[in-house]
């Protein structure tokens, strides 16, 4: 178990580094390409159509776009698909590394769905090219003859992809599989239709025979949904520490609001590139994400808050509590855990000893009362009258401490 930590951490930390490589070059190629201004006469005579100059890390910078090509293919032409591919293929194996290897743990919810291991994982790897296929089929079809018209159907089709993966699996699992397919379709986009035809124009400004528009308008819709994408996808890779967002009821709908919010934000930075500056995009998409934030934990902090001073909360013994702590939590949380999956205490947070509950008295009772994701999965089968034991010392812990 040590060597397989230590082989997923070295997975992540590449996959996070192939990651920041393609997201950045995809924001800078964006940017070069909305800031290209209209180059003097000599240049447009050499097939210049836009220029741009730039300073840094102590050096100017000149970069200009042809409108067909140069005279001649330079020996050394630089290509931008390996940090997709790259990514693309870590995640992938983080997923069967983590998430597929390990389903029982971190993908499996009884409690949503009754499935084998290996249902879990056919059904996980359907719903990704299951889902690239569909979006493959609409990028060659009349759809993508509009950009409005496809645009809301990529809307409508991630949002019944979240809806169809929180059907299949607990709100982690869910998540982990919605960021697959964007991640997947993104890939896609960079192996099927970029690189794809930008070989055919290359071949073509070297045979020196005419460019098809077409090469060019569906590199463009790919590249388009390959900036707006990322936002979301950063989203999914980081909401695991934060349950509240896939533990809630309608979680699916969670990861569809923020994610349309991230893109919302994302088109004020693109509209700026082009010199529209429109700071109503970036206030409404703050208070989207406060109205988010406020209708996740509404209801939790008011199920997790009494009512009145006036209500009568039981006094919780510690041999109550940790009775409670003993069945469901310190097979993980312990100094030698016992679980089979977790072998170190999660996260380092061990539960030993009453000392050691003190001292993670918030979180215990923020993650098994507030957001309810503690038990892992539940699955030591944590009822409701246990959290609400929980709950209830908690309470009156609080009033001892102040």
């Amino acid at each position: 178990m040590i060597l397989a930590d230590w082989i997923a951490l070295f997975i992540r930390w590449f996959h996070v580094i192939a990651g920041i490589a393609w997201i950045g070059a995809s924001f800078y190629f964006v940017w070069l390409d909305n800031n290209l201004r209209e180059p003097p006469k000599w240049k447009k005579d050499k097939g210049i159509k836009g220029d741009l100059w730039a300073v840094h890390g102590g050096g100017f910078y000149e970069v200009a776009k042809y409108s067909y090509g140069p005279e001649e293919i330079p020996k050394t032409l630089h290509w931008f698909k390996w940090e997709a591919y790259a990514t693309w293929l870590s995640g992938m194996l983080l997923l069967f590394w983590i998430y597929y290897a390990g389903a029982e743990a971190y993908l499996i919810d009884q409690s949503v769905n009754e499935l084998s291991k290996i249902d879990a994982i056919m059904y996980g790897l359907l719903f990704i090219f299951g889902g690239l296929g569909i979006y493959e089929l609409a990028c060659r079809s009349k759809l993508s003859q509009s950009p409005i018209v496809f645009a809301i159907f990529l809307v409508l089709f991630l949002c019944f992809s979240s809806w169809l993966a929180s059907q299949l699996y607990g709100g982690r699992g869910a998540y982990i599989h919605v960021g697959a397919l964007i991640g997947t379709i993104m890939a896609g986009n960079v192996f099927f239709n970029i690189i794809p035809s930008q070989r055919l124009m290359v071949k073509a400004v070297t045979e020196k025979a005419p460019i098809d528009p077409a090469w060019g308008a569906g590199a463009k819709l790919r590249s388009v949904h390959n900036n707006y994408l990322p936002l979301p996808i950063i989203f999914i890779m980081i909401s695991n520490h934060y349950p509240m967002t896939y533990q809630h009821p309608q979680s699916w709908l969670v990861l569809v609001a923020i994610a349309a919010v991230s893109a919302w934000i994302r088109h004020f930075f693109n509209l700026r590139h082009i010199g529209v500056f429109k700071p109503s995009i970036l206030v409404s998409g703050a208070a989207g994400m406060l109205a988010i934030a406020i209708w996740v934990s509404w209801p939790q902090l008011q199920q997790s808050t009494p009512k009145t001073e006036a209500v009568s909360i039981p006094t919780v013994t510690q041999a109550e509590l940790t009775t409670v702590i003993d069945k469901h939590c310190v097979s993980c949380h312990a100094k030698a855990p016992t679980d089979d999956i977790f072998k170190a205490a999660p996260m380092g947070v061990m539960l030993d000893t009453w000392q050691d509950i003190e001292k993670w008295a918030g979180k215990i009772h923020h993650r098994t009362v507030f957001t309810r994701d503690m038990p892992f999965l539940n699955k030591t089968g944590m009822t409701d009258e246990e959290r609400e034991v929980v709950a209830n010392w908690y309470h009156h812990y609080q009033k001892t401490a102040e």
